[in-house]
């Protein structure tokens, strides 16, 4: 139907529930030119899959992902699958001349993002669009600070310090999900978390990370196998098995720019439930942001009188700040649903236009080889390692 746009989504767990969220939401709140249809929702299981459409506003289910490749009342298609899936539902929907949107990090293999990348860059040339789901780009505080640094306020870059810390499998009794398996994951806090802090950084920064020295740590060797699991809530039974991934990396980075950086990311920091944290220091001055506190934006400008000069809380809920016009009276703060809604704006918008969307499987490719030499370097004493 004319200006609408069909789409179908692979997954309905935590970020299916995000993303089904944004959908429902984002032409309500911004004028895009394209309106959502959500038209199918696919889960292996049939009878989760049912309810979980009828719950989250999908026209209807199917429980194979190529049924909706094939299905022609889809034009878009929605990846919020574990990793290991990614990379062969996006290669045949992208051979099917159909958009796609894929959650990060883009797959679990630099070899498998790779070939991503180059499917979405011949896709492209056909008219065919991708994008990888950074959605913490969207979030104003970062993307009003992106401004700040593309505008110069921050001088000439040198420090890059990012975090993202998360506390939810400290209790060793914490079952075995899929999120704590290699071949499901592709790694642990690394691929989880540490991906966002790595686009973040290149994003905000406007440079490339060019090399790392790196270590991590699996704290808990062996959990108990799951026996049910929702989203980040699962419960178990008595057997167990061993986990493959990292629950902490810890990395210094150069930058093609000449800044340098320092990354944590870990899901073992007690009492810090989502605080993705990062503050970059320039000769010009300095900005801070912490996601748990997701509508503020702390700026020094180095630049003012030494004697009024300091950190400045920038609440970031005016109408000139990015997409917040949109939604409420200045004061009235957004939540880590608009992000998604945001990002699903960008992608609307950039369909109409026939432009590119950013982040691209080129720059999730990007991020997926600095994972790649973060492993690389850990896995060799730390030794510096430059990123291919």
């Amino acid at each position: 139907m004319a200006g609408q746009i069909g789409v179908g989504m692979v997954g309905y767990a935590f970020m299916g529930a995000a993303h089904s969220q944004a959908w429902r939401t984002v032409h309500h709140a911004f004028d895009v030119p394209l309106t959502p249809r959500m038209a199918v929702l696919c889960g292996r299981d049939a009878t989760a899959a049912e309810a979980a459409a009828a719950k989250l506003g999908w026209a209807a289910f199917e429980t194979d992902w190529k049924r909706l490749v094939d299905d022609e009342d889809v034009q878009l298609l929605d990846i919020c699958t574990p990793g290991d899936t990614h990379a062969e539902i996006a290669l045949a929907a992208l051979e099917a001349g159909k958009h796609v949107l894929c959650e990060k990090p883009l797959a679990n293999t630099v070899a498998e993002a790779e070939a991503m990348a180059a499917a979405a860059s011949a896709a492209a040339a056909r008219g065919v669009r991708s994008m990888v789901a950074f959605n913490y780009r969207r979030v104003p505080a970062l993307a009003f600070a992106r401004s700040l640094v593309a505008d110069g306020r921050l001088g000439e870059l040198r420090h890059v310090r990012a975090q993202y810390l998360q506390d939810w499998i400290v209790d060793p009794a914490f079952p075995l999900v899929w999120r704590l398996q290699k071949d499901k994951a592709g790694s642990g806090a690394l691929g989880d978390i540490g991906a966002h802090i790595v686009d973040l950084a290149q994003f905000l920064t406007g440079a490339r990370i060019t090399g790392v020295s790196a270590l991590t740590e699996t704290f808990v060797k062996e959990r108990p196998l799951v026996v049910s699991s929702s989203g980040l809530v699962a419960s178990s039974g008595p057997a167990r098995g061993e986990v493959t991934v990292d629950d902490a990396a810890l990395f210094t980075a150069r930058f093609d720019s000449g800044a340098i950086g320092s990354f944590e990311a870990t899901r073992f920091a007690a009492g810090r439930k989502n605080a993705m944290r990062i503050e970059l220091n320039g000769s010009a001055g300095s900005l801070a942001f912490d996601f748990e506190a997701m509508n503020e934006l702390h700026f020094h400008d180095h630049t003012a009188d030494p004697e009024l000069a300091g950190f400045r809380r920038i609440l970031v809920t005016e109408p000139g700040h990015p997409y917040v016009g949109a939604w409420w009276p200045p004061g009235h703060g957004l939540g880590y649903e608009h992000s998604f809604t945001h990002e699903i704006r960008d992608f609307l918008v950039a369909l109409g236009e026939g432009s590119d969307p950013a982040p691209s499987f080129a720059d999730g490719l990007q991020v997926q080889r600095v994972l790649d030499a973060v492993e690389r370097s850990a896995a060799a004493a730390s030794v510096w390692t430059p990123v291919r």
